[in-house]
């Protein structure tokens, strides 16, 4: 195919986007309620239930959905020996669940007695592996006090008894142990400064890592990443996830998390050049998309230029996303971002664009599409001007005439300061003028 033929075919396709007849047949993803079920079931330990939480904590009015996160979370909970989070979930059920979901009293006293008894032989067990200075007997020590701390809750002591086992540790691995243990808590408490600082500590011993550790990591800086909102940064390291990860990590992050948050980051950062490189043609990112079709043809579309299509799916997942505790708060800012995308790229092959037919493609009104449109020509993200009165956007496509004839006189310039330079050098020499510094005797 010549190359005009294949940019007609472009441009057809992008004009067709607004046309029904036109899109390919397959299914428009739905507004599905959220299966919490299925959705719980691909985490464990404590963000399994942090997630619940959050779920009943945003879900609007949507009762069953949030009594059923709560159902969820009471079950977790008691699996586990948090009783301070226990009696926050009572709290929050307030007898709506009847009497099997109410305050255990019995079960939390006991849980707490335990506990008390379990503290006092760590302790007992420390002081005696400090007397005795065997180094590794202290390290497992720090450790079984941070495992202790964490699963009661207690974020802060598990953090510092984590990071205390640092000045005990021999071996590469048992320092990659230790920042994991370190990246997990700091993640659970949302002190993202703290992972990338683990991150970078673990990466620094790259003998001893396991695929499946640097799959971790890479995991951990994308969400550090994604926090910090440098997006382009957390899609690279999403992207870069090896399959290895699968299920190894679902006290974090789920496999069906990395593609959506690597996809929806990627859409709103990467070029169309790099969307099509590093995530379509990405054999291991791809084994990720599988897990999730509805971002993968959405990216698709995007590519495609698809755009009504797209943003149509987008619609339809965005009350899902907006319940998911890491991706909630960039929600409206990645939703912005790739939006705006598709607007440039819609105008960027044209010379004039018919507002009534862009949009068409995006499924606006044209008032509402020229405010997008100004405010984007406004930040010169598109070189255009509108026409109001007769709704028709015209490129202002640089003078490509113009500027190649002034980069040949600067560069003309450059060779004529290069060429004085060196021959005013060679008469310098030739003329046996120069400056020798004076030798000190």
């Amino acid at each position: 195919m010549e190359p005009d033929e294949e940019l007609g075919q472009f441009t057809d396709e992008i004009y067709a986007n607004g046309d029904e007849n036109s899109q390919r047949h397959r299914p428009i993803i739905s507004g599905e309620q959220l299966d919490i079920e299925a959705y719980a079931a691909l985490y464990s330990g404590r963000t399994k239930i942090m997630r619940l939480l959050f779920i009943a904590d945003r879900c609007g009015g949507n009762a069953s959905m949030q009594l059923e996160a709560l159902r969820m979370a009471y079950d977790e909970i008691k699996k586990g020996e948090n009783t301070q989070l226990f009696r926050e979930v009572v709290q929050k059920i307030d007898g709506r669940l009847g009497s099997n979901y109410g305050p255990d009293s019995a079960w939390a006293d006991a849980v707490d007695r335990r506990a008390e008894l379990r503290k006092e032989k760590l302790e007992n067990e420390l002081n005696a592996y400090r007397t005795n200075l065997i180094k590794e007997s202290i390290r497992m020590g720090y450790n079984d006090f941070g495992d202790f701390y964490y699963a009661h809750g207690q974020l802060g002591e598990a953090f510092k008894n984590y990071v205390r086992t640092r000045d005990y540790c021999t071996t590469a691995k048992h320092i990659i142990y230790m920042c994991l243990n370190a990246i997990l808590v700091s993640i659970e408490m949302c002190q993202f400064t703290h992972v990338t600082s683990y991150v970078s500590k673990a990466e620094q011993s790259q003998d001893s890592l396991e695929v499946v550790t640097v799959a971790k990591l890479r995991c951990a800086a994308g969400l550090a990443h994604l926090e910090a909102k440098k997006y382009k940064l957390a899609a690279r390291k999403f992207l870069e996830v090896g399959p290895e990860l699968g299920s190894n990590y679902t006290e974090v992050i789920a496999p069906q998390d990395v593609a959506t948050y690597g996809g929806l980051c990627a859409l709103a950062s990467f070029d169309r050049a790099e969307l099509k490189s590093k995530v379509i043609d990405n054999i291991n990112f791809r084994n990720f998309l599988e897990l999730v079709p509805e971002i993968r043809e959405l990216i698709h579309d995007f590519y495609t230029s698809h755009y009504a299509s797209c943003l149509e799916c987008l619609g339809n997942l965005k009350a899902n996303l907006l319940l998911d505790i890491h991706l909630h708060d960039h929600v409206e800012t990645l939703y912005d971002q790739i939006r705006n995308k598709a607007l440039i790229q819609y105008t960027h092959p044209f010379v004039s664009v018919d507002l009534n037919m862009m949009a068409n493609a995006f499924k606006t009104s044209v008032a509402g599409l020229e405010k997008e449109l100004e405010a984007l020509i406004t930040d010169n993200q598109i070189q255009a001007r509108i026409d109001s009165h007769n709704k028709i956007l015209y490129a202002r496509h640089a003078d490509q005439r113009n500027a190649t004839f002034q980069r040949v006189l600067q560069t003309g310039k450059e060779f004529d300061r290069d060429v004085r330079s060196m021959l005013l050098r060679a008469n310098l020499f030739k003329h046996e003028y120069i400056l020798r510094t004076s030798r000190k005797h």
